[in-house]
């Protein structure tokens, strides 16, 4: 009998072993993965964040990450900032919409473009179309106002997605106001 709790005993060791084992050799196979996959994710990355920021401001030939702002890009062109790309959030219907917004030098709006977002499909999920994000082409901040009438002064809110459209244009201002104060210091 006590031979038997013995040969039970090593068994479980012997089990113990061989499970940490398979523990450590996975754990190593997927660092050395990592390792090895870590560096092409970061390339690709960067290549899709200036892609996104290029089919933003597309006249800018170069971007350079703006000192002291995190996100900020300053779109150049033949050596001089002709826009900002900035990052943008604001709460809509579903919750937070992350955004990128171009601003003009000139704190006029090119266009934005919505990363992310959980608002109704088929309503708040146009926000994102180019229908509506035509709607704020060359505006200023004064102009960016949600209205329900149609005016090509404001931005016409979309229909049954009002909370939508009054948060995207939200952060679009937002991002319009701090690019135009933060224009005005690079000026002087």
């Amino acid at each position: 009998m006590a031979h038997d709790a013995h040969e039970q005993n090593n068994s479980i060791f012997k089990v113990g072993i061989n499970l940490t084992l398979a523990c450590f050799l996975s754990s190593a196979v997927i660092a050395g993965t990592y390792a090895l996959t870590a560096p092409v994710a970061a390339k690709s990355q960067i290549e899709l964040d200036n892609k996104a920021r290029k089919e933003l401001v597309a006249d800018a030939q170069d971007f350079k990450a703006v000192e002291g702002k995190k996100g900020w890009y300053a779109a150049l062109k033949d050596g001089k900032v002709i826009a900002y790309v900035v990052p943008t959030e604001s709460k809509g219907y579903g919750g937070a919409i992350n955004m990128l917004a171009a601003v003009s030098a000139e704190g006029k709006v090119i266009d934005y473009a919505i990363l992310k977002y959980n608002e109704t499909p088929g309503l708040g999920d146009k926000a994102e179309k180019p229908e509506f994000r035509k709607r704020f082409a060359g505006k200023t901040a004064e102009n960016l106002e949600v209205v329900k009438v149609p005016s090509d002064k404001n931005i016409q809110a979309l229909t049954g997605a009002t909370i939508t459209s009054r948060a995207v244009t939200k952060g679009i201002k937002e991002a319009v106001e701090q690019v135009t104060a933060f224009a005005a210091t690079q000026k002087k």
